[in-house]
């Protein structure tokens, strides 16, 4: 399966938004936003669309919030003004995932653990009102440090809520450490399998992949799809380093970054 150039150059210049807004505004998480960004750009080329207006997309990963605006601000959701002014006193966007001026996300979030619990609320809440559309939540894999993203697993696969989707950024990096050796994750797709969910792996930077993964796997139990990404992917030298999970890049970082993605 090929994937539209178009889609590709969407992700392509979110990554050089993403680099310029955390410069401008000195603010972190760029190797976050970095990861994401292929993951947000496949799921809102198709839930933006018309077709898929019932859809929700919540972003747990909320200390990504530069990824995901930069995509959003490539598919004309997000004003330009409103990215120039990111996380500065008084703008429209701050440093996590806003629903106040940003509807379309429906929850803030950046505390970790909240948007899973929600959207199995809101799963729930569909099949009872017979409302289609799937409920897709993007969760962090530093994230399974919380317990309340357990007990949402657990109710969601009794449920059988067929109609939640989480796509989970398999960075292998959390704030501190590598994920395994801050709270051991592995073997995680088992763990997943072993909650009742329907669990799929997908390298998390091919575009086309990812579309096939999220959009055309059938279950009747709730799915995860693991999307094994890099940390601070697209400029080498932010992939894989713990520096870039809270050190915005310089004048010079951000130029050399941006000659690299050129």
């Amino acid at each position: 399966m090929e994937m539209d150039r178009n889609l590709l150059q969407v992700a392509r210049e979110a990554r050089k938004k993403t680099l310029v807004m955390t410069n401008s505004a000195k603010a972190a998480h760029v190797g976050s936003s970095l990861s994401v960004i292929d993951i947000a750009t496949v799921l809102f080329n198709k839930t933006l669309n018309q077709n898929h207006k019932e859809d929700l997309v919540l972003i747990s990963k909320g200390h990504a919030a530069a990824g995901i605006y930069a995509v959003l601000n490539q598919f004309k959701v997000i004003p330009d003004l409103w990215i120039q002014d990111y996380c500065k006193n008084g703008a429209m966007l701050g440093g996590h995932v806003t629903s106040i001026n940003v509807p379309i996300l429906e929850l803030s979030t950046g505390s970790l653990g909240h948007a899973l619990p929600y959207g199995v609320g809101r799963a729930i809440g569909k099949r009872r009102k017979g409302e289609l559309g799937q409920v897709y939540v993007v969760l962090s894999d530093g994230e399974c440090d919380e317990g309340s993203n357990w007990e949402a697993a657990l109710l969601a696969a009794h449920l059988k809520l067929s109609n939640l989707t989480v796509i989970l950024d398999r960075n292998r990096i959390q704030s501190l450490g590598d994920t395994e050796t801050t709270v051991a994750l592995e073997p995680l797709a088992k763990k997943w399998e072993a909650f009742n969910w329907g669990v799929s792996e997908v390298d998390g930077h091919n575009l086309a992949d990812l579309e096939e993964a999220i959009f055309s796997n059938k279950s009747e139990a709730p799915r995860m799809i693991i999307a094994n990404t890099v940390k601070g992917k697209g400029v080498e030298f932010m992939e894989n380093s713990i520096k870039w999970h809270y050190r915005p890049p310089n004048d010079h970082e951000l130029k050399d970054a941006l000659d690299i993605l050129q």
